[in-house]
């Protein structure tokens, strides 16, 4: 049995940020596949897992994690890997972490959903979460004009947070070179040793034959 184990699935760009995470980090984690599209979250049996109904949930021994800021913190703290070097430099990450959840996975991974999964076609809701979406992206490249990474001069949880919907920009029709800075620091992402991107490193993706567990 594998030390970590990990409740996610092969679409959600949140479950992606913390397998990303254990997959840098060279942790010894399984996946555990919720069949979001048909229901599992929201089942009685998911809901003594996560109360929240959402993906992902991390189980390491005793602790069970919820929420992605929260999963990425921990595991920074108990890897020492892609954290804080100062009190300071913790403050910005967290910063960013927040801003992450509320202004740039919120709307990509909403729009994405709808755009993509849902086939709603172009709505009013649609391209308000697309202003939005762009608005956030123009915010980030601008942060990644003249620096490497969102905080400091190492990757960070930052990084691996922001990053979480940016690795399917053919599902929310974005071209990175409209955000040459977001573009370049995907690339810095993609050549730390370890990464796989969200459909070759978790489970319940079509093309699969079948979840693994």
């Amino acid at each position: 049995m594998s030390e970590y184990t990990l409740y996610c699935f092969a679409q959600s760009g949140n479950a992606y940020k913390t397998a990303l995470m254990l997959e840098l980090c060279k942790l010894d984690w399984q996946a555990k596949f919720v069949d979001f599209f048909n229901g599992e979250a929201r089942s009685p049996d998911y809901r003594a897992i996560n109360e929240m109904g959402e993906v992902p949930v991390l189980l390491h021994g005793d602790a069970r994690l919820t929420q992605t800021g929260v999963i990425l913190d921990y595991l920074a703290g108990m890897t020492g890997r892609f954290g804080a070097k100062t009190p300071e430099e913790g403050r910005e990450i967290l910063r960013w972490l927040f801003w992450d959840n509320h202004k740039l996975t919120s709307y990509t991974a909403t729009y994405r959903f709808l755009i993509n999964f849902a086939q709603t076609g172009t709505t009013p809701v649609t391209q308000f979460l697309e202003q939005r979406m762009r608005t956030a992206f123009k915010v980030l490249d601008e942060r990644l004009e003249d620096r490497d990474w969102i905080v400091g001069t190492n990757a960070s949880i930052a990084d691996i947070s922001a990053c979480g919907y940016l690795f399917w920009p053919d599902e929310f029709g974005v071209d990175w070179r409209d955000y040459p800075g977001i573009g370049a620091w995907l690339e810095r992402i993609k050549a730390i040793d370890g990464w796989r991107a969200p459909y070759d490193l978790m489970p319940g993706h079509a093309d699969l034959e079948q979840p693994r567990d």
